[in-house]
């Protein structure tokens, strides 16, 4: 029952934000701590002479998916995965590939780079981000009707897909991420 002196009031709280903004500089300064804001190992992984980069993302892949489903087993988030389709993930790996080939950076190692200086994720990254997503946007309700629909697959996990609870399926990705990890840094890649 709501009286008078009870109205609903919008939330403000903006500690999201703060949080996102605090992991984002920390993910950043270890991105460029990793030496994954620099060119030649960015090329090096494409080459397969330098696995910098798939250790950093398969540590982050890790941790946070260990971090995201312990907060959901204690009830602190909720999961809303999007809608996939095969068409949507070729049309994202290609834009991603290829501005990845091109550039010799993703997204988030051109944020880092731009940090550091590098005037080709300046002008190259930034300005090829911008370009490729006003194009897309322009063209998103014509791709939507046709090959992004395709193949859709709706917003399944692969623990929902197999009806078992996620532990089921974070557990021994865990280990095997962890042992992947471990023979790399074994093997000196």
């Amino acid at each position: 029952m709501q009286t008078k002196n009870s109205e609903i009031k919008p939330k403000n709280d903006r500690s999201p934000l703060l949080w996102g903004l605090a992991f984002g500089i920390v993910f950043g300064f270890l991105l460029q701590k990793g030496g994954a804001t620099k060119y030649d190992v960015i090329i090096g992984q494409l080459l397969l002479t330098d696995f910098t980069v798939l250790k950093i993302m398969l540590s982050a892949v890790l941790t946070g998916m260990i971090g995201i489903y312990a907060m959901k087993t204690l009830g602190w988030v909720e999961l809303y995965p999007k809608y996939g389709s095969v068409g949507k993930n070729i049309i994202g790996g290609l834009i991603f590939g290829i501005g990845f080939a091109v550039l010799g950076y993703c997204p988030g190692t051109i944020a880092g780079a731009i940090g550091n200086g590098y005037l080709d994720a300046l002008v190259g990254g930034l300005a090829g981000i911008l370009i490729v997503a006003g194009l897309f946007a322009a063209l998103y309700p014509r791709l939507n009707q046709g090959i992004l629909s395709k193949g859709d697959f709706g917003d399944v996990t692969l623990p929902r897909l197999f009806k078992v609870n996620d532990w089921v399926f974070v557990v021994p990705m865990a280990v095997l991420i962890f042992l992947l990890l471990y023979w790399l840094e074994r093997a000196g890649l």
